[in-house]
C-alpha cells in the first residue's frame, strides 16, 4: 500500500513513519512518498526517516519530491499536514492579535480566521490534483485548522469536491481519554489491563475471525479543538462521573489542572484543552502577553535551529538524536502560557504521551484497506448530530471505521451551552470558508466580527488591515478606497 504525505518536510513527520515500521499486520504501507515545497525541510526529514529505517529490513520505501503529481501517481492513502506560510506565517498571526490584545491561536483563536484564508485556495488546488492524479485515494486531514479544511476538501468548488473520501483527524481528543482514564486507573477505579484507547480495533480481527471489541468507548462531541469528554464507557459502564467526584484524582492530568475541579464538575464534562481559551479568555490572554514569546515565535526558532543543525551535518548521522532532543522540548512547552495561567504546573510524563494522531491515521487506513474495523473519534459530516447544524457542516465525534468507510456512531446532542458555543464558531467558520471562496472583505470581517475573542467591529477591521498588510495571499480582502 502506498502512502503521500503533503508537507513531507514537516517535523512530526518521522512520528508517523516510526508508526509504520511497527506495523506488521498484512496489507501494511510499504512505499511512503514524502511532498513539500521547501528543500530543505525535505532534505531534513528524509534523513531523519533514513536514520529511523537504518538496520530495519521492512521498512517502508521513502521516495522525497517538490512534484506533487508524482507524489499523489496511483498512492492509495494522502495524509494532508501542511502549513501554509510555516512557522513564519504562524508567528505572524499571533504577534498582530496580540498587539491588538486579543488571542491569536491558530485553531481557535483569531489566528484561525488569517490561517484558513491562506490555507483554503491551497486545499482546493489539493483537491484538484487528488482527483487528476489518485481519483480513488482517500485523504486524511491533519492541516490547520483541520476542520475547517476537512469540510473546504469535502466540498471543493462548487461542490466538486472529495466528499466522503475526506477524513480529519486529531489527537486532542484521545490524548484527553487517555489521560483522564490514566487518573482512574491512578485511584484503582478501573482495571489497567483495558487495551489501546481511540485507536482500538472492533470486529473481526486474525486469520481465525476472532473478535476483539475495545473496552472502552468515548462520548465525545463538537468540533475540532472545540469539544467535551461527557462519557468515558469502560466495560459499558460509564466511569467519568467516578472521576468527577475526585478531586485529588482530576488534579492528577492535564485538563484537571488547566480547568480546575469547580469548573469540571460545573459542566459534569472535560472539556479539550483548547476550550481554555474560551473559559479563561482573560488569564489565557494575560499569560500571552507576558510569555517571552507567543509560541508561533518559540517554534519558528526552535525548529529553524534543528532544520539548519540537520543540514549542517552534510548527511553524517545525528539528524534522528536531533529530531528526538527537538521534539521533547516541543512537548515540554505545549500550551506552556495556559499552563501559567492555570498555576504554573510543568507537565509530566503522561501528559508528554501525544495523543497518537500517527496511530489514529494507521488505524484508518487499516480499517478502509483492510477491513480492520476501528472505533476512532474523527471529523465528518454532521448528518443531524448536531441540533442546529447543516448536515454537511464537519463535527468532531466517535466513528466506526471500515472497509466500508466511515460510520459516525450515535451520541447524545450537545447541551445547550456547548451548542451555543459550537454554533456560533460553526458560523465563524462557514463564513470564514465563504470569504475565502469569494474573495470577500465583508464576509471575512463578519468572521473576525462575529468570533468571541474579538467581538468588535473597529477591532476586527484593525486585524484584518494588518494582517492583509502582512500576507500577500490575502491581499484581496484589503478595504477598497471610495471613490
Amino acid at each position: 500500500m502506498k502512502l503521500t504525505l503533503l508537507g513531507g518536510g514537516g517535523f512530526r513527520v518521522p512520528l508517523v513513519y516510526r508508526a509504520l515500521m511497527a506495523d506488521t499486520l498484512p496489507g501494511r504501507v510499504t512505499e511512503v512518498r514524502l511532498h513539500d515545497t521547501d528543500r530543505l525541510r525535505l532534505r531534513a526529514i528524509t534523513q531523519v526517516l533514513a536514520e529511523l529505517a537504518d538496520g530495519a529490513p521492512d521498512a517502508p520505501l521513502v521516495v522525497s519530491t517538490t512534484d506533487l503529481g508524482r507524489a499523489l501517481d496511483g498512492t492509495d492513502f494522502v495524509f494532508s499536514a501542511v502549513r501554509v506560510g510555516g512557522t513564519a506565517a504562524r508567528a505572524t498571526d499571533e504577534r498582530i492579535c496580540l498587539d491588538h490584545h486579543i488571542i491569536g491561536q491558530e485553531t481557535v483563536g483569531a489566528g484561525g480566521i488569517s490561517y484558513a484564508l491562506r490555507s483554503i485556495p491551497v486545499a482546493l488546488d489539493f483537491v484538484d490534483t487528488v482527483k487528476a492524479h489518485a481519483p480513488d485515494a482517500w485523504v486524511i486531514n491533519f492541516t490547520n485548522p483541520a476542520g475547517v479544511i476537512t469540510q473546504v476538501m469535502r466540498h471543493g468548488r462548487d461542490g466538486n469536491g472529495l466528499g466522503e473520501r475526506v477524513i480529519g483527524i486529531c489527537d486532542s481528543p484521545v490524548g484527553l481519554a487517555r489521560r483522564a482514564l490514566g487518573a482512574l486507573q491512578l485511584g484503582g477505579l478501573v482495571p489497567d489491563d483495558l487495551g489501546p484507547v481511540g485507536t482500538g480495533a472492533t470486529g473481526p480481527t486474525g486469520p481465525a475471525g476472532t473478535t476483539a471489541e475495545p473496552r472502552v468507548r468515548l462520548d465525545y462531541l463538537g468540533l475540532n479543538h472545540l469539544g467535551w469528554l461527557r462519557g468515558l464507557h469502560v466495560d459499558g459502564t460509564d466511569v467519568l462521573p467516578l472521576l468527577l467526584e475526585r478531586a485529588d484524582l482530576l488534579e492528577t492530568f492535564e485538563e484537571g489542572r488547566l480547568f480546575g475541579t469547580p469548573l469540571l464538575q460545573t459542566l459534569g464534562a472535560i472539556p479539550n484543552e483548547y476550550l481554555h481559551f474560551y473559559y479563561f479568555t482573560r488569564e489565557a490572554l494575560a499569560a500571552d502577553l507576558h510569555a517571552a514569546a507567543p509560541r508561533g515565535a518559540y517554534l519558528q526558532e526552535q525548529q529553524g535551529r534543528f532544520y539548519d543543525a540537520v543540514a549542517a551535518l552534510g548527511g553524517a548521522p545525528g539528524a534522528h538524536a536531533l529530531w528526538e532532543a527537538t521534539r521533547l522540548d516541543r512537548e515540554q512547552t505545549y500550551m506552556a502560557s495556559n499552563r501559567e495561567a492555570a498555576g504554573s504546573f510543568e507537565r509530566d510524563q503522561a501528559d508528554l504521551q501525544t495523543g497518537g494522531y500517527d496511530q489514529v491515521a494507521l488505524a484508518i487506513m487499516g480499517a478502509i484497506a483492510n477491513d480492520r474495523p476501528a472505533e476512532l473519534v474523527l471529523n465528518v459530516a454532521n448528518r443531524g448530530t448536531i441540533a442546529g447544524l447543516a448536515d454537511d457542516d464537519v463535527i468532531e465525534v466517535p466513528c466506526r471505521v471500515d472497509g466500508d468507510g466511515v460510520h459516525p456512531l450515535p451520541v447524545d446532542d450537545l447541551w445547550p451551552h456547548a451548542r451555543g458555543i459550537v454554533t456560533n464558531a460553526k458560523y465563524v467558520e462557514n463564513t470564514t470558508i465563504t470569504a475565502a471562496l469569494t474573495r470577500s472583505r465583508r464576509h471575512a470581517l463578519l468572521a473576525l466580527l462575529h468570533h468571541p475573542l474579538v467581538a468588535s467591529y473597529p477591532l476586527a477591521c484593525q486585524v484584518l488591515d494588518d494582517l492583509v498588510a502582512h500576507h500577500p495571499p490575502l491581499a484581496d480582502f484589503a478595504e477598497v478606497p471610495n471613490h
